[in-house]
């Protein structure tokens, strides 16, 4: 017997929920599949990747204070098939990488980084095909 059966979500406060909802939609291209407030009051808004199950829950708690995320606090991490289509999609909305991408030696496939809202970071990892991943 588990005591624990599987991931289903992971939360990240935010300042400013819908900057930082537009940022998982139009950037990260992530579903909003559901919305709602909490019984203490904050507003929730829940992520789902096209390939993932596990949901990422944004949470608007403005009575708990501003949000400072601390440099390489936590970060997100999403398989992409190219991180160089990825940075192109990137600049066409006047965004860059803050960090990369860089490539592996052996070409197995690489990383980047780029900043959310709120200063967390989400990393971006190019896995090679025959990888599996």
């Amino acid at each position: 017997m588990s005591i624990v059966r599987r991931l289903d979500h992971t939360r990240y406060r935010v300042s400013d929920l819908e900057k930082s909802v537009a940022f998982y939609k139009n950037v990260l291209g992530l579903e909003e599949v559901r919305r709602h407030k909490s019984p203490r009051g904050s507003e929730l808004v829940f992520f789902k990747a096209p390939e993932s199950n596990e949901l990422i829950e944004l949470c608007y708690y403005p009575s708990s204070g501003k949000v400072e995320v601390q440099e390489d606090l936590t970060h997100l991490g999403f398989i992409v098939d190219s991180l160089e289509v990825f940075g192109k999609h990137l600049e066409s909305l006047g965004l860059e990488y803050s960090d990369g991408p860089t490539m592996k030696p052996d070409g197995s496939g690489g990383f980047a980084f780029v900043d959310a809202p709120e200063g967390y970071e989400i990393e971006l990892i190019q896995r090679h095909p025959s990888s599996g991943n």
